[in-house]
């Protein structure tokens, strides 16, 4: 019985610690992804975003400005760097040539353990560039 409870006790106590652990912060750079020839005329751009993972939580924040056309949407994507990859969840971006980008979402072991391997990207979509127009992996600052 004492054996149980010892048990149960440094599941307790490792659970408390993970969820006490530091925030931990990234940053991305977006930069234009032209997808074809013939649009990388139309995709122009930059911009920045930080992230802050506490606990589970993913917050996200940051501004693009010079793009060619207004942004349409901004997602969260997992993939290996420089590879495109599947949704991982929406995120706010103001419908304009330049503006800011945010949102949050908690994420499971899969997405953390890819996070941390620097495999989550940013992307923002435009009128002239469905396909994307700007992305930036996250990166451990």
């Amino acid at each position: 019985m004492l054996g149980t409870a010892t048990a149960s006790l440094a599941v307790l106590a490792s659970a408390a610690s993970a969820a006490q652990a530091p925030a931990a912060s990234f940053r991305a750079r977006l930069t234009p992804v032209p997808v074809e020839t013939s649009t990388a005329a139309t995709i122009t751009g930059s911009g920045t975003v930080t992230a802050t993972l506490n606990g589970t939580r993913l917050s996200v924040s940051g501004t693009f400005a010079g793009m060619k056309s207004a942004a349409t949407i901004g997602q969260m994507h997992f993939g290996a760097r420089g590879v495109r990859g599947p949704v991982e969840f929406d995120l706010t971006v103001e419908k304009a040539p330049s503006g800011a980008i945010s949102g949050s979402a908690n994420l499971n072991k899969s997405q953390l353990d890819s996070l941390k391997k620097g495999w989550f990207y940013v992307q923002i979509h435009a009128e002239h560039a469905p396909d994307g127009n700007l992305w930036g992996w996250l990166l451990p600052v």
